[in-house]
């Protein structure tokens, strides 16, 4: 059975100061997750350790949005694996299209990022999607299925052994990412089934089967719960609505509902 979870994104916003506040805004509100659900949070490398500790009372995994591939090296404003999990962080989001089209981030470099990480013992969860101009000239296969085998071909940085384990994905259509516009769920499924098949086809059908694919592009408390009754979508990446803390126990519940 594959779980569900709710993951929020924060991106580059709350100084720890204000980390302390959400969590105290939402702290004895949120109902321990069912078995089979689980609730993330990927926050800024600052507030990191105040949300481990925090988090844990919520019963919140807490993940880095961005770890090099190399353990250590001259790569100025990276942040290493060995550098986060020393402080308790087992969690890291990886391939964002923000980082991907503001930080020169590639099919092969997300590659890297998460073969490296899941060999250090990390969990993962790797976004792909497709921009509005992929979307509008028929692309959105094409490019889900060139980001996906970019992880999935055999070599150096092969992922495929991870899958369904410690590798999931989340779906993010660029498009919809902080524009308030959100794929329909017939969208959102078609391309969730897309995504299966290439895992499908690229692992196995067991891996694939066990894979949480989660859609990330403008979720809110008002679209959620129509998504996750799609037969593919197994949770969401949520952005914006992730940072208030009503949203939060919002989602939350409607995940578990």
């Amino acid at each position: 059975m594959r779980r569900k979870i709710f993951a929020g994104n924060w991106k580059m916003n709350y100084t720890v100061k204000e980390t302390r506040e959400f969590f105290s805004a939402i702290e004895g509100k949120i109902p321990a997750a069912k078995s089979g659900c689980e609730f993330q949070l990927y926050v800024p490398a600052l507030s990191l350790t105040i949300a481990l500790d925090l988090g844990k009372k919520s019963g919140i995994t807490i993940g880095a949005q961005n770890v090099h591939w190399e353990t250590k090296g001259a790569f100025t404003g990276e942040v290493s694996g060995p550098m986060v999990k020393e402080i308790g962080v087992n969690q890291v989001l990886v391939g964002h299209s923000e980082r991907r089209q503001h930080f020169g981030e590639t099919n092969t470099t997300v590659a890297k990022r998460c073969s490296s990480l899941l060999k250090q013992g990390f969990n993962v969860l790797v976004c792909i999607g497709e921009t509005r101009a992929e979307r509008e000239a028929g692309k959105t296969n094409t490019v889900l299925r060139q980001q996906l085998m970019a992880l999935f071909h055999e070599g150096e940085h092969h992922c495929g052994s991870y899958l369904g384990k410690s590798l999931h994905v989340a779906y993010e259509p660029v498009w919809a990412i902080g524009t308030g516009l959100t794929a329909t769920p017939e969208q959102a499924e078609e391309a969730h089934q897309e995504i299966r098949t290439v895992l499908t086809k690229s692992v196995s059908e067991e891996a694939s089967k066990a894979t949480s694919i989660l859609y990330g592009g403008s979720v809110t408390p008002a679209n959620f719960a129509e998504l996750l009754k799609c037969e593919n979508i197994d949770g969401g990446l949520v952005g914006g609505a992730s940072l208030k803390p009503q949203d939060w126990l919002a989602l939350a519940q409607i995940l578990q509902s």
